[in-house]
């Protein structure tokens, strides 16, 4: 079960969106009259004006489950999970509207709310993103519906907005990950594809306590993208990477083409061998071993800083 949370502004544009979608089924109103889809927008529209000042009064909610869950659900069971879904995200005292639809090939629901409450208060929408994905993890827990693996699972040809974005984040630095031997290097790959990468310090000090990632407009910390993206997983994985770089190395020696014109023998003696892996070592631990200063990421993230600070004073 998930949730996909939206705050606007016209009534009319989701209303209309909801009950005209083809195969919309009404499933539950309160405190609004379904003879139409004009009376509908109506009502909605004279409850806000209890509360003229706040312009984005439209709450907007699809919860969605699995195509996995599509047995254990009916359209009551869906209306009664819903309800309890409001419940707990404190969508209460006042007016909403339950319709769902069959346009895909998952169980889903529309919820639209009146954020103006019947008493003419504000239900307020701040953090609301983060208690609707605990919200809904605990009630997929609870009444034991599919929980996906991992973000592979997802959709993403329906994702919009934010959310496409973060899944766009998510695979480029996941991608990328995956061969990077140094800071430096996945820095450059994220850079191709229009991501930027930014650490956090802790303050008054050179201690790094995280990272985020940039696309456009948006901004996320990489452990709210996924918790394998983290500063500490991350830099976990090029520290894996290095060492199968090495093993391999090691496993697999260059061979010298014997020369013909000499009588020496036509391989590399095994001292050698192990000089050149020993200048590997040295060559790929240096760049991410603390993120010394010999980093020039790194370095390129202090002197930003620097002159932060300084104009700042």
């Amino acid at each position: 079960m998930i949730g996909k949370v939206t705050v606007g502004s016209s009534f009319a544009g989701v209303v209309r969106y909801v009950i005209q979608k083809p195969e919309a089924r009404f499933i539950y109103a309160e405190g609004i009259r379904m003879e139409n889809v004009q009376t509908a927008i109506d009502d909605f529209n004279m409850q806000r004006k209890l509360n003229p000042d706040l312009r984005r009064a439209v709450g907007h909610v699809a919860l969605s489950w699995s195509k996995n869950d599509a047995d254990k659900l009916t359209s009551e069971i869906m209306m009664q999970r819903a309800k309890e879904y409001m419940q707990k995200m404190k969508i209460n005292s006042t007016q909403y509207l339950l319709v769902e639809h069959k346009d895909k090939n998952h169980p889903h629901v529309h919820l639209i709310y009146n954020r103006v409450n019947n008493e003419g208060k504000t239900i307020s929408d701040r953090f609301q993103r983060g208690r609707n994905q605990k919200i809904c993890k605990e009630m997929t827990l609870k009444y034991g519906y599919y929980l996906g693996k991992d973000k592979s699972q997802v959709n993403r040809l329906q994702l919009t907005g934010v959310d496409k974005i973060k899944y766009e984040l998510y695979d480029a630095i996941t991608a990328a990950s995956q061969t990077a031997r140094n800071w430096n290097e996945l820095e450059a790959a994220l850079k191709k594809q229009g991501i930027g990468l930014v650490l956090k310090y802790k303050s008054g000090t050179e201690q790094i306590q995280g990272i985020s990632f940039s696309k456009g407009d948006v901004k996320m910390k990489g452990s709210k993208i996924d918790r394998s993206l983290s500063h500490g997983r991350l830099d976990e994985k090029i520290r894996q990477n290095q060492k199968r770089l090495i093993v391999g190395q090691a496993a697999s020696p260059t061979s010298v083409k014997p020369d013909i014109h000499s009588q020496q023998p036509a391989f590399q003696e095994p001292v050698k061998r192990l000089d050149s892996n020993d200048n590997l070592l040295k060559d790929l631990m240096s760049p991410v071993e603390s993120h010394s200063q010999t980093d020039s990421y790194e370095l390129r993230q202090r002197k930003r800083r620097k002159k932060y600070k300084g104009q700042s004073l």
